[in-house]
């Protein structure tokens, strides 16, 4: 749909008005448009960096996982980053997968709050 309005306005512009009429001279100086589309990207690179690289750091974060056993109360603490954790599955800091039982529950906690 874009595509389609740049070319019928390219065209427009580029049409003289009449039989023998001059052709129009340009709304804007001959490089504008590209210097304003490498800009356009240039902003849309950044803000995708910029998203990724927050997503990456949230994942990284060291969160306290306390897993309460419902039916004792037991409450067991482990260290994991967060984009370790998925569902009922995660797996430590130091390389154990840890999968909770159905009795048990999940209590994700920074790791600098103590617990």
């Amino acid at each position: 749909m874009l595509v389609a309005a740049y070319y019928y306005l390219r065209a427009r512009l580029r049409r003289p008005d009449g039989p023998g009429a001059a052709p129009r001279p340009p709304l804007l100086p001959v490089g504008t448009p590209r210097l304003l589309a490498a800009a356009v990207l240039g902003v849309m690179l950044l803000g995708s960096g910029w998203y990724l690289y927050r997503g990456w750091a949230f994942d990284q974060e060291v969160v306290a996982v306390q897993v309460v056993n419902a039916n004792t109360g037991a409450i067991t603490v482990y260290q994991a980053q967060r984009g370790a954790v998925a569902g009922r599955v995660f797996r430590t800091l130091d390389g154990r997968e840890i999968r909770l039982a159905d009795v048990e529950r999940m209590i994700l906690t920074r790791a600098d709050q103590g617990f």
